[in-house]
């Protein structure tokens, strides 16, 4: 390779983590100043959905720029590379699990959600009680899983092809396996930060119940685990987008 490869190379490279980043702050400042809905719980549902997007936008971008030209590229021997020999496995398999417990979560409630008092539909739950029959709101039903669910099936969409574009293309093995890992920290944050904010607001409902304790103390910590872990891994696939190459040397 000759020096002004070489420094194209280099300077390709260098522009990673910035457009990495760029792509998360336009998440965030799309977020925050377009507004997708009047109600602040459901605009902040589609933030979301808009912060990963962008995020994963920003991944592909710097994808694009860090690829060698044409005539940089040097070919080696024919090795066909898959997707799950770069996919960090634990956190896929981490990510698949809370989906999963995300739809059986949002099919539950969406099951249970009756009209709240202002008639709207899908917004509360009824509760029955020896006091009598209460409405509790806000619940988690259809009206709040448009936004999630759209988000999670437009997030998966994205990064399934870019994982397939990042494994295509001849490169250095790290920097795919850490623009693979910053792909799914950015699907991750569509997975597990609607799953907290789900798990949280249908805790906060079945805790303000009086009845039911046989249960309610069940689903309580079912719910609270639930939160929990969804929070740390949306912190560690925020970790994962921003700064993939920390964990380079981890096992994929």
């Amino acid at each position: 390779m000759c020096a002004a490869e070489e420094m194209e190379r280099t300077w390709r490279v260098g522009l990673d983590i910035p457009v990495r980043w760029a792509g998360a702050a336009t998440g965030i400042g799309v977020s925050a100043l377009v507004p997708f809905s009047p109600e602040s719980d459901v605009d902040l549902l589609y933030g979301v959905g808009v912060f990963g997007l962008c995020a994963m936008a920003g991944v592909f971008a710097a994808d694009v720029i860090a690829r060698p030209s044409p005539g940089g590229l040097r070919t080696a021997a024919i090795t066909p590379r898959r997707i799950r020999d770069y996919l960090p496995r634990s956190l896929a398999a981490v990510l698949a699990t809370q989906a999963v417990v995300l739809l059986g979560l949002l099919i539950t409630a969406a099951m249970l959600a009756v009209p709240d008092a202002a008639g709207r539909s899908g917004r509360a739950v009824s509760a029955t009680c020896p006091a009598g029959t209460r409405l509790l709101s806000p619940w988690p039903g259809p009206y709040y899983a448009g936004p999630i669910l759209g988000g999670l099936a437009l997030g998966m969409v994205a990064c399934a092809l870019l994982l397939r574009r990042v494994t295509a293309w001849s490169w250095s093995d790290d920097h795919r396996r850490m623009t693979v890992r910053s792909a799914v920290g950015a699907f991750g944050v569509l997975v597990s930060t609607p799953l907290f904010a789900v798990s949280v607001t249908m805790g906060a409902v079945v805790l303000s119940l009086s009845c039911a304790d046989g249960w309610r103390n069940v689903a309580l910590c079912g719910l609270a685990v639930t939160a929990v872990v969804s929070a740390m891994t949306a912190c560690h696939c925020l970790n994962v987008l921003l700064l993939p190459q920390v964990y380079l040397k981890a096992r994929p």
